[in-house]
């Protein structure tokens, strides 16, 4: 394929040369880092450091400082919890309390320094943990939890109350989890359950419980870190964890806020090279919701948009409610992955498989009709009246019978179907009864996913509690919604990790020349001039229109002789943000006089506003082509993230924009572009010939490498309007506002 911007030069050479100042290692190796010790251009980690937490989860001992048996007083009862979970997982106790010689039966220490052994974990049973760190780090303890409240999630005095408890962890090399947890990493987990298990990380403890509920539906649970304010351990420590236990075949997250943004980045990025699917629900879609979010742990919720796009980057599977975080992790930690992509629908009414199948398209599940061959096949069992090209309607009978498994073993040797969705309205024995047993005995001996929706409201049928549930191979579900959703991710996480290349790996790891031809061009604190930010696109290669800054009228004459008539005048000038608002612009200019009362008008205008000017660009008049947006913006959690989109004088209406967090690499790029409504304009309509993408898409990873290496100093970059002109022309940046730090 030919390229674009640069005559026959390749998409692939041309990629090179974007990133021919930086030598980069060769990709590592899927699920595993090439060198953890990798650093980018500001010398940030590229890979996550997997915290030690064995100890935590599995202690050899555990100190409970504040431990109580006194009947009516709070610290009983977890006290009491904590001896049952010791004894669960093996673990020495020791109870802290000065007053008492015994808690449970126990040999009660008066001080942390009386301890017998030194403890993997501490449990601060105490209002103010404070004081206690000092003594905890003296007697070498690796771990503690924290569970008093009135920290960052009530508001400046407790987050400045947070930020001393934080200091003083990291200065004891202690690791704390909280404050404002609770005991939900010393639940009790069932030991007889097998197959790969759900991990949990919560924010809000009373939120897990749902997805802690399915063991007894037969889904296996591994472990549950409730993070609290997150001042030491944070989610993105036991997602880099869990992500390599060999045990967890998904991680579940309800994330109210993200402490580091970066370093959840890394975590989701390492299992992404793991292939361990994350399945998230993320507070913060709306006002209300961040407020919220914010009282209960202090946390900073982010930008939705760019929450949303971090997470599909890195594979980030997110959801809407705990019901779909259920059901999600539970078919991704179970099933195996896909023969195919093709969905089928089974169901003993026409009218069921229609709405599920209608449903189905809609979720963005493919429902492959099935051939000629196949259908004359089935027909053998379904008369000939009822539709089988999927949806499969068979009428109800044939499930009563040996047909109803000839259909199902079927459907299931289907080279184009990987999964196969039956509905069942109701109990309707026997027939249900049949039809379940039917395919899970089906599901036994396959490896495509078979999934039933059971919607009946009831849920003590046999056939579903013994029988659907009693199967590890069958995915059950209560609602069709559900059902789909978890499919669709199953089915999208199994192709996102085929062909997963870390973003991390593509990160330039050396500043270009460019770099430091761009520093030279900021100026702290100040917003450049259009003239000065297009010398900062020029630095990082990417095109601007031939032009001329003048400060008079005679020089303005000669300037456009030199660019080349027609011409374009605006005013520049570092304060100067929406020049066509301000009278600012003067378009399509082709005599010598018109360009002399340009130039006299734009300076009065500028004087009547009192906009201070360096001067007037003549510039090149460029009429073909695609108006579209390219940014960088500052994201509080993320940091720099950049923007494309439609552009023009339009783009804050129409507010058609993709998101992508530094760095990313091509296949990214053209992902951005992939998501925008207004996508088919740049395949060309209404008779205009496509667009030049791949030009687009080199003005994308410019400019995300002007992020990754300006970083903090650039606080925004606008280029609006970035005209792509038609396939092999190239793109031009008619305009650009830059801010500088």
């Amino acid at each position: 394929m030919l390229g674009s911007t640069h005559g026959t030069l390749t998409t692939d050479s041309r990629r090179a040369r974007v990133l021919a100042c930086d030598e980069r290692p060769g990709p590592a190796v899927h699920g595993r880092p090439a060198d953890a010790g990798d650093r980018d251009v500001s010398g940030r980690p590229l890979y996550a450091e997997v915290p030690d937490l064995d100890r935590f989860f599995r202690p050899g001992s555990v100190a409970v400082i504040g431990a109580s048996d006194a009947e009516g007083r709070p610290n009983t009862g977890v006290t009491r919890q904590l001896v049952g979970w010791a004894e669960r997982v093996g673990a020495r106790l020791h109870p802290v309390h000065p007053t008492r010689t015994a808690v449970f039966g126990i040999p009660c220490c008066p001080s942390v320094a009386d301890l017998p052994e030194q403890v993997d974990l501490a449990v601060l049973l105490v209002a103010d943990p404070l004081p206690v760190i000092q003594e905890l780090a003296e007697a070498k303890v690796k771990f503690a939890v924290a569970f008093a409240s009135g920290f960052a999630e009530t508001g400046a005095e407790g987050a400045a109350a947070q930020g001393r408890l934080a200091a003083a962890v990291a200065r004891s090399g202690i690791r704390l989890l909280g404050p404002n947890t609770n005991l939900n990493a010393f639940e009790h987990f069932r030991d007889d359950l097998e197959g790969p298990a759900i991990a949990l990380i919560t924010q809000s403890g009373h939120q897990g419980r749902p997805v802690f509920a399915l063991q007894e539906l037969g889904v296996r649970l591994s472990h549950w870190a409730p993070t609290g304010n997150e001042a030491d351990l944070e989610t993105a420590d036991f997602l880099s964890y869990f992500a390599e236990r060999p045990e967890v075949g998904a991680i579940a997250c309800y994330v109210e806020g993200l402490k580091d943004g970066r370093a959840f980045l890394l975590a989701a990025d390492r299992a992404a090279r793991r292939g361990v699917p994350v399945v998230a629900v993320k507070v913060g879609r709306t006002e209300a919701g961040a407020r919220t979010a914010a009282t209960h742990t202090g946390k900073l919720t982010g930008a939705d948009e760019v929450v949303d796009a971090a997470m599909r980057q890195y594979g980030v599977i997110r959801v809407a409610g705990l019901d779909e975080l259920q059901d999600t992790a539970a078919l991704l930690a179970r099933a195996r992955p896909p023969r195919a992509e093709g969905v089928v629908v089974y169901a003993i009414s026409g009218g069921t498989g229609a709405h599920v199948a209608d449903l189905a398209t809609t979720a963005g599940l493919r429902l492959p009709e099935l051939s000629a061959a196949r259908q004359a096949e089935l027909h053998q069992w379904i008369p000939e009246y009822l539709n089988v090209a999927n949806p499969v309607d068979n009428g109800g009978h044939p499930v009563g019978d040996r047909r109803g498994r000839k259909i199902i073993d079927a459907l299931l040797d289907d080279p184009e179907v990987g999964v196969l969705i039956c509905p069942i309205t109701g109990p309707f024995p026997p027939l249900s009864d049949r039809l379940v047993r039917d395919l899970v005995d089906a599901a036994e001996q396959t490896d495509k996913l078979v999934c039933v929706v059971w919607g009946s409201p009831v849920g003590t049928e046999p056939a579903y509690r013994d029988v659907l549930l009693g199967s590890s191979r069958v995915a059950t579900f209560r609602t069709v919604g559900n059902c789909l959703t978890a499919v669709r991710a199953y089915l999208g996480h199994h192709r996102f990790a085929a062909a997963y290349r870390s973003p991390f790996d593509e990160a330039p790891r050396t500043l270009s020349p460019s770099s430091r031809k761009a520093k030279m061009l900021m100026r702290p604190g100040q917003q450049l001039s259009e003239h000065a930010a297009k010398q900062l696109l020029r630095a990082y290669g990417i095109r601007v229109p031939r032009e001329q800054l003048v400060t008079s009228a005679a020089a303005a004459v000669r300037a456009a002789g030199l660019v080349g008539y027609p011409v374009v005048m605006k005013a520049s000038g570092e304060r100067i943000a929406h020049k066509t608002e301000l009278g600012l612009v003067k378009v399509g200019l082709t005599s010598a006089s018109q360009v002399r009362d340009a130039y006299r008008e734009l300076t009065d205008v500028a004087r009547y506003e009192g906009v201070d000017l360096d001067g007037v660009l003549v510039c090149q008049l460029v009429e073909q082509g695609v108006e579209m947006v390219v940014g960088v913006t500052h994201d509080e959690l993320f940091g720099p993230t950049v923007t494309v989109g439609l552009g023009g004088v339009l783009v804050e209406v129409l507010r058609d924009v993709a998101v992508r967090v530094p760095p990313f690499g091509e296949e990214q790029a053209r992902d951005m572009l992939a998501e925008l409504r207004g996508r088919p304009l740049l395949d060309g309509v209404r008779g205009r010939p496509p667009a030049d993408l791949d030009a687009l898409v080199e003005v994308v990873l410019r400019v995300q490498r002007m992020a990754l290496e300006l970083g903090d100093d650039l606080a925004e970059l606008d280029i609006n309007p970035l005209v792509v002109l038609p396939w092999g022309q190239g793109a031009v940046a008619l305009d650009a506002l830059a801010v500088c730090r």
